[in-house]
């Protein structure tokens, strides 16, 4: 695994160095295989990321008709909540990006989590036209981290951490602690690239212990892709307890 760690002032210039790797790769990726899939990820740091992703000059700059978007995790609650990350997407990015509607791969929510989970998984494998294995290879994944260290939904001392065979699998907890889907370990770990958006000073002292700290039940710190590259993009405050250097 190649780990990169980049410090920005703030919390947009956080952002526009992710919509430079989205653009980026999104480019490399219809050059070199025809497609770009990408699995984003919910919570309030992306938001600025994916209104930037739908102004100039990415709008005009990232292939839209050739890239395919996918949902790391989701929580289990109406499209029109707060709450669910699908829904806010489209309303700040989705709706005025010129992705086509079919391109769009939102989790389910309508139905119950352990057959969504199974859906899902389904959809994915569908998609990169394999069946049980190999894994999937996403070309990009954005994630978070909570300040327990959770990233996707995967949350300290889950059964969800342990999972080896299921691709997406139904969880509960988190804020607000309501049942979810995300995928697993072994999906995340076999991206060609992750890239973690961290800001604000609330996660400082949990970054350290991921990124310094010895390996224990944090989720965050199991994100480790086999063949691919972890791209830590922290602003200052975010940053402010990391030894330089």
């Amino acid at each position: 695994m190649k780990r990169n760690i980049i410090i920005e002032p703030d919390l947009d210039q956080l952002s526009r160095r992710g919509a430079d790797i989205f653009s980026r790769m999104a480019r490399e990726c219809v050059r070199l295989r025809g497609f770009f899939a990408v699995a984003l990820s919910g919570g309030s740091t992306p938001r600025t990321l994916h209104r930037m992703l739908c102004e100039a000059p990415y709008i005009s700059d990232i292939p839209w008709k050739d890239t395919h978007i996918f949902w790391a995790d989701e929580r289990c609650v109406g499209v029109g909540d707060p709450a669910n990350n699908y829904g806010t997407a489209k309303a700040e990015f989705l709706d005025r990006a010129p992705a086509p509607e079919n391109q769009v791969h939102p989790m389910p929510v309508n139905l119950p989590p352990a057959q969504g989970a199974i859906d899902y998984e389904r959809e994915v494998m569908e998609f990169f036209q394999v069946r049980m294995s190999p894994i999937p290879v996403f070309d990009l994944i954005f994630l978070g981290i909570g300040a327990d260290g959770h990233t996707a939904s995967l949350f300290p001392g889950q059964s969800a951490l342990k999972e080896d065979k299921r691709l997406v699998v139904p969880v509960s907890g988190g804020t607000p602690n309501v049942e979810r889907l995300t995928v697993t370990l072994p999906l995340l770990n076999n991206a060609r690239q992750i890239v973690f958006l961290v800001s604000g000073r609330d996660k400082a002292a949990t970054l350290k212990r991921i990124l310094e700290g010895p390996m224990a039940d944090i989720p965050a710190q199991r994100v480790q892709p086999v063949e691919g590259t972890v791209t830590w993009i922290l602003d200052q405050m975010a940053a402010s307890l990391i030894h330089p250097g």
